[in-house]
């Protein structure tokens, strides 16, 4: 037996047998990725495999295959077309049997899947987006939902994800906010820790395990103007503190991949920053896995960036930098072998992209374990269990920003509810980017949600869209008004949609009805989809405004991607819920907090701005970034850390184990949280360290912990915090991580805004 096929053998023994074997033609043939839902027809259920497919596995071998099983409009698969969980498993063993036993050496393929919030397959479970993941504050949930996501991966064959995303967010202009976590690094980075061990498990190798990819490395979040794969005016002090902080966390955790993002950084493209992917991320931080370009990455050197004449300097320029596999691009498969020939590439340098390619395939086991059981496939994938997490998710996710008069929540016994707005019956728009179509019924609405609570009273319900997302129609106006006359309570669902044009059509504005048409898209945020503004998009604020002119009670609820920033909506609803995107049981989570089924303990992870003129508007700014402006404050309409509950709480007896410490001890800080309410409810309890002074200068305020504790009504619980080197350094000279002796502020509270403060010294020693 060759050494590489036993099992018995060590990984790195195994990786060095098979690499000797390999023709350069067969090396490359690893580093490249084409897009997978290209290699197979679907022909009512029979699976055909391509000729081009067939060809280049006999060339030499694909390395992987990107979104086998992903289904969007950009794919064009669609319910109709594509997969489902267990057709889907039985394709990738039909392409991994094909591979393995058409190609010279039988090495399987590496098959990479989306799975930001939730696999992007037909029949997975959608989860809630980061952005309201986030917002749960509650690290072990994610870590749980994670292992959901990689139990359905995993079952249909697929075993790397391209997740999670680790951007900071500084401009919720950009359209991919709904995919990051928060504005703040170390709450990222908490996020990040537990999507490692959420998703790779215990083990790679495990059928339940898939390698997570950290994307996109990094300052993607920080682009100019909030444009997408935009330049990024970042130093390296900044950048290693605060975009590279949740990444080097990441990777201390175990994850097996990294995904370079699109934009420069100081005039550098990230595809080929040989300070990024080899000075900090192999040689810093140690880390020892696989990186991969994103989406035609190398091409954007040559044709974008323009730090290379043409294909074959990108090439070079890439895998010189330390890319190991072009995601979805030519520039590898067709200039490699010429660099290498013509001395632009050493091969030691192939061979060591190679090396960490076959190092991943090996730990995952698809060399002794390539296939997938279609079975278990179709028995975990969109379960019982699954749809329950993800309703926990999305109830603990959303927040509730404003309760003036205690107008949540809801009666279940009295009073006519008006169910109106664009996104109370809108299942895509209640999703986010990143989705697979969604079979009839497989989406509960906010509508659905109030429904099924009333269900042994329908008639207290009414519903009517009032408007769409977009556009300045006011058709459906009358037929809204009309049904909000008749209500004790408006419940008015606004906000924004990510959702491509899965032919879904519109809806009549005045009976709700669906009509499919060939010009619906409401999208206004999602990948590529910035904005100028941070405003309500068509006329929703005006519909808005015309129902409160009616007197009825009026409780706003957001579904959308990012911060909406509406001060007349502030100061007029009595409620406002932000529910961000809840995925596919965000209807039922919404309608168990509207009910107070749920206590809401959602909390922000971004500053809600009150003029998108402020921007940036982050907690984390520096002291000298002045006070404020002609017309207004820089202070945001609701800070970070913020969110209402049923309940109230306060805090007290804030103390420190020790009041003067040396830079190498560790001190604890405790506070007592008390529920002072009438019923059972969860807090976030929050901890900001400032440093007083600093040679370089400082945050004025930074996140350093965080706990999340039920408490019952008249429970009173001490909470603690170790405070030691991890929670005080920061980067310093020659960007060196140091904590410097002096004086620092510790605060505990219910959001940046509102703690208490006590005083910690620091001494050399």
């Amino acid at each position: 037996m060759m050494i590489y096929k036993d099992a018995a053998k060590s990984v790195t023994e195994r990786t060095e047998d098979l690499l000797k074997q390999m023709t350069m033609e067969e090396k490359i043939g690893q580093l490249v990725q084409p897009f997978g839902w290209k290699v197979y027809e679907n022909a009512e259920g029979q699976i055909n495999l391509t000729e081009e497919f067939r060809r280049q596995v006999h060339k030499g071998g694909i390395g992987s295959l990107y979104g086998v099983l992903r289904a969007d409009p950009w794919t064009e698969v669609t319910i109709e077309n594509g997969l489902s969980p267990e057709l889907g498993a039985g394709a990738v063993n039909e392409i991994q049997r094909y591979a393995i036993q058409h190609s010279r050496l039988g090495i399987p393929i590496l098959f990479g899947e989306e799975c930001s919030h939730g696999h992007m397959a037909i029949g997975a479970t959608v989860f809630p987006v980061p952005l309201l993941i986030g917002s749960t504050w509650n690290t072990e949930l994610y870590s749980k939902m994670c292992r959901a996501v990689a139990l359905e991966t995993r079952s249909q064959g697929g075993a790397v994800t391209y997740s999670p995303v680790l951007d900071v967010v500084r401009d919720p202009r950009w359209g991919r906010t709904e995919e990051c976590f928060g504005e703040d690094p170390y709450l990222i980075g908490e996020f990040a820790v537990a999507s490692v061990k959420g998703l790779q498990g215990d083990s790679l190798d495990q059928q339940t395990s898939v390698a997570a990819t950290l994307k996109h490395f990094a300052g993607y979040g920080s682009s100019e103007g909030g444009r997408n794969a935009g330049p990024v005016h970042m130093g390296m002090r900044e950048l290693r503190e605060v975009d590279l902080y949740p990444f080097r966390r990441a990777v201390e955790a175990g994850a097996a991949s990294i995904m370079p993002a699109y934009n420069e950084i100081d005039g550098t493209p990230c595809t080929s920053n040989k300070e990024l992917l080899k000075d900090i991320l192999r040689t810093e931080w140690g880390f020892d896995g696989m990186v991969i370009t994103d989406c035609g990455a190398i091409n954007m050197l040559a044709w974008g960036h323009d730090t290379a004449e043409d294909g074959l300097s990108a090439a070079a320029q890439a895998i010189t930098a330390g890319i190991d596999m072009e995601m979805s691009g030519e520039m590898f498969a067709k200039y490699l072998g010429e660099a290498v020939e013509t001395g632009r590439v050493d091969i030691e340098v192939l061979d060591q992209a190679v090396r960490r390619v076959l190092t991943l395939k090996f730990r995952l086991g698809l060399f002794d374990h390539p296939y997938c059981d279609p079975k278990k496939a179709g028995e975990v994938i969109g379960s019982a269990a699954h749809k329950r997490l993800a309703r926990q998710v999305a109830a603990e996710g959303i927040i509730m920003l404003k309760n003036e008069g205690q107008a949540l929540p809801l009666s279940r016994t009295n009073g006519v509810i008006a169910v109106i707005g664009p996104n109370a019956d809108q299942a895509y728009n209640q999703l986010g980017d990143y989705t697979s179509p969604q079979p009839d019924g497989a989406v509960t609405t906010v509508l659905d949600g109030i429904k099924a609570k009333l269900a042994d009273h329908p008639e207290r319900v009414l519903y009517a869209p009032g408007c769409r997302i977009q556009g300045d129609s006011r058709e459906g106006f009358e037929a809204a008004l009309a049904c909000a006359a008749q209500a004790d309570t408006v419940l008015l669902v606004l906000g924004g949609s990510s959702a491509r044009d899965f032919g879904e059509g519109t809806i009549d504005l005045r009976t709700g009805a669906s009509v499919v048409t060939d010009t619906w898209n409401d999208m206004d945020c999602g990948e590529g989809i910035d904005r100028m503004t941070l405003t309500l998009s068509g006329v929703q604020l005006q519909l808005a405004q015309e129902i409160h002119k009616l007197g009825k009670k009026l409780i706003v609820i957001y579904i959308n991607g990012r911060p909406i920033t509406e001060p007349w909506l502030d100061a007029h609803a009595d409620a406002i819920l932000e529910a961000w995107y809840p995925g596919q049981e965000g209807g039922h989570a919404a309608a168990d907090v509207l009910f107070g089924d749920v206590n809401p303990s959602g909390r922000l992870t971004v500053s809600i701005p009150k003029h998108v003129g402020q921007l940036p508007v982050h907690y984390r700014g520096k002291r000298s970034r002045g006070r404020r402006y002609l017309e207004e404050d820089s202070k945001p309409m609701y800070p970070f850390g913020y969110g209402l509950s049923y309940t109230s709480f306060t805090y007290s007896d804030l103390r420190l184990s020790a009041s003067e410490m040396y830079i190498e001890d560790t001190v604890e800080a405790e506070v007592i949280v008390k529920n002072t309410g009438d019923c059972r409810g969860a807090e976030v309890v929050q901890l900001y360290i400032s440093d007083a002074a600093s040679l370089y200068t400082r945050p004025k305020l930074e996140l350093k912990g965080f706990r999340k504790v039920e408490l019952e009504p008249g429970e009173e619980r001490r909470i603690t915090f170790p405070i030691g080197r991890g929670e005080l350094e920061y980067v310093g000279a020659d960007y060196k991580r140091v904590v410097e002796p002096g004086l620092f502020h510790i605060r505990i509270g219910r959001h940046v805004d509102d703690t208490l403060t006590t005083e910690l010294t620091v001494l050399e020693g």
